[in-house]
């Protein structure tokens, strides 16, 4: 059966929690079910044997098939908003065709989040025929080359690559970090290679432009030095930062400073190896142990700043406040300290964006709009790979994640030694 037959604008609901509230369900989705199913024709054996349905105006020629794995609550989870930035068209290269959430269509679904993203999931069913379901596994076949976004929880993206891997995805996009240690990062290499998948990771300052506008400047000035600045926007009290220090366990070196790790690795050949030394700048840098809402204590720094030099000669410099606002920037100093040159994200341009889309989307989060050029750029590149093999430049490879986070577990031992 062919679902082009349905002769139709509305795309009906393959997912009984939708379906009940969709005024489209007795009109068409019988035929339409009745079609893809070569003939089980009982509406119920049907959504349970075809939990995915083929999209009405799937992925074209010459465009990526993508898979968004784990999308999040509306408004809140980054995997939303990537979802939105494909859907309205502004990755001309991806056709979102389906959205694997296993959270808000199964145990969450009637929890804080559940019954927005019910009306998001009908919403953009209707509007764009993505197709909502639950498991990687039950995916269809790809019609055209298969890129999988997986935006979960960090623990989870092992276990979710090797069922992308199996879905026949030729491209997987990871975000941040990757996983939770080396030793499953480097696994989740190992196997993408051997399957032949090309793993690349949302590490969206690779392709930022503040980052590339600071690297172009230093390049005119002789003995430059380049300090990469990331900050957060957490209130100063124990209750937030203990908070911040509870929900991202891992550390803010694997966590929020990763970004600017990942910028060393792949511009400044930072590796463990290389590291001839770092040194951390105590007068800047904090270190606290502070009670998260669990009551159990968690240590982490709440800022540090801290300058690398490698044994091939080069040096650099990065710093990350949990409380030092909304923006990052980059400088450039000269061989007396003296700065030269400040590059913010977002910029003046930047800026005009962002109030165009905090407009629209009032109740996002604020980090979204700031990195929204860039976000769009990973995935363009990402999906322009899968669909036509060229190169996606300047995105971090999952070689360049590996040593990274290398990189982030021999310094967060090593600085707070320092900070002692």
């Amino acid at each position: 059966g062919n679902f082009s037959s349905v002769h139709t604008h509305h795309h009906q609901p393959l997912i009984d929690h939708f379906s009940s509230h969709s005024p489209t369900d007795t009109m068409f989705s019988r035929a339409a079910f009745t079609n893809l199913s070569r003939g089980i024709t009982a509406r119920n054996a049907i959504t349970k044997n075809t939990k995915w349905a083929q999209r009405a105006f799937a992925a074209e020629a010459g465009q990526s098939e993508v898979v968004l794995v784990g999308c999040g609550a509306p408004n809140r989870g980054m995997g939303w908003y990537h979802a939105v930035q494909m859907l309205e068209g502004r990755c001309p290269s991806a056709s979102l065709d389906y959205i694997v959430e296993p959270w808000f269509l199964g145990g969450g679904a009637e929890g804080p989040g559940g019954p927005e993203f019910a009306e998001w999931a009908k919403d953009s069913t209707a509007k764009y025929g993505t197709t909502f379901g639950t498991s990687v596994a039950e995916l269809p076949a790809p019609k055209q080359p298969r890129c999988a976004l997986i935006s979960g929880r960090t623990a989870d993206n092992p276990r979710l690559v090797t069922e992308c891997i199996a879905a026949g995805c030729k491209t997987i996009i990871l975000e941040k970090p990757g996983a939770p240690t080396v030793a499953e990062l480097q696994g989740v290499m190992d196997e993408a290679a051997a399957a032949g998948v090309e793993v690349l990771m949302g590490y969206n300052k690779n392709v930022c432009k503040y980052v590339r506008k600071t690297r172009e400047f230093a390049e005119t000035v002789d003995g430059s030095h380049v300090t990469f600045v990331s900050n957060n926007a957490y209130e100063n009290t124990p209750e937030s930062l203990g908070e911040c220090f509870e929900r991202n366990a891992e550390g803010m070196l694997k966590n929020m400073a990763i970004h600017e790790l990942a910028l060393l690795v792949s511009f400044y050949d930072v590796s463990v190896d290389n590291i001839e030394s770092v040194t951390a700048d105590k007068e800047f840098s904090s270190m606290q142990t502070l009670p998260g809402p669990s009551g159990q204590d968690f240590t982490d720094f709440d800022k540090i700043k801290f300058t690398i030099k490698t044994k091939t000669g080069k040096e650099v410099s990065v710093a990350a406040d949990r409380c030092g606002g909304t923006d990052s920037f980059a400088t450039v100093t000269d061989t007396k300290g003296e700065e030269v040159f400040r590059y913010w994200m977002p910029d003046d341009e930047d800026k005009a964006t962002v109030q165009k889309l905090q407009a629209k989307y009032p109740t996002a989060m604020p980090y979204f709009f700031t990195q929204d050029p860039d976000y769009v750029t990973v995935k363009e590149r990402a999906a322009k790979f899968t669909a036509t093999g060229e190169e996606a430049e300047g995105l971090a490879t999952i070689a360049i994640a590996v040593e990274t986070l290398r990189v982030a577990e021999y310094l967060t031992p090593t600085l707070m030694e320092q900070l002692k």
